[in-house]
């Protein structure tokens, strides 16, 4: 079954870097970021904040496209509330796959430095018309209220975690996640059998 893994985090925590790594390793893997799907649409520089959510809506027609291929897709994208993720789990489901939320978390005063540490980024300069470290602070906010709606993500700790060893314990949490017949068939079943050979 294929899998919709949405990285979900406060801007700047690293989902883009993660998510990146992540489809560089395993082959077939959409990285699907709607920041980057708003920098296609016309006047998107004028008016960053009303292009999003349609950015976001045709960012999830694609997913569930290619997840209907049968491969899976991670979106970086920062949700901080249930109708919105909601909507993934809906296109997950449209799509035939899984959905898998996963919560990247840094201490926020490390979160801070890297969000102000990151490179050129489509969100970054609407971000700082709106008030730039207050609106980080409100985001933070907002998740802090949003995680406990939300008990079956999973929160992933990076504070001492580099982007490489971030993307192994994503890719640990995707495998636990995968249903017991998969694993199976990927592991050798528990007798110790090998995985079985493609027809």
């Amino acid at each position: 079954m294929a899998r919709l893994i949405h990285l979900n985090g406060p801007s700047g925590v690293g989902k883009s870097t993660v998510a990146r790594r992540y489809a560089d390793l395993h082959p077939g893997v959409l990285d699907l970021e709607a920041d980057q799907v708003v920098t296609m649409i016309g006047g998107w520089r004028a008016a960053f904040w009303d292009t999003l959510p349609l950015a976001r809506r045709l960012a999830l027609v694609m997913a569930e496209t290619h997840l209907r291929a049968g491969y899976d897709v991670v979106m970086p994208q920062l949700v901080a509330r249930v109708d919105q993720a909601e909507r993934f789990e809906e296109a997950a489901r449209a799509g035939g796959g899984e959905y898998v939320e996963i919560m990247l978390a840094a201490p926020r005063p490390q979160a801070k430095a890297r969000f102000n540490g990151r490179g050129d980024h489509a969100a970054t300069d609407a971000m700082a018309e709106l008030g730039g470290p207050v609106l980080l602070d409100r985001i933070h906010d907002h998740v802090a209220e949003y995680l406990p709606l939300r008990p079956q993500c999973t929160v992933l700790d990076t504070e001492h975690l580099n982007p490489d060893e971030t993307c192994a314990r994503v890719a640990e949490i995707v495998a636990r996640r995968a249903p017991a017949e998969v694993r199976r068939a990927r592991n050798g079943d528990q007798t110790g059998n090998p995985p079985p050979s493609p027809a």
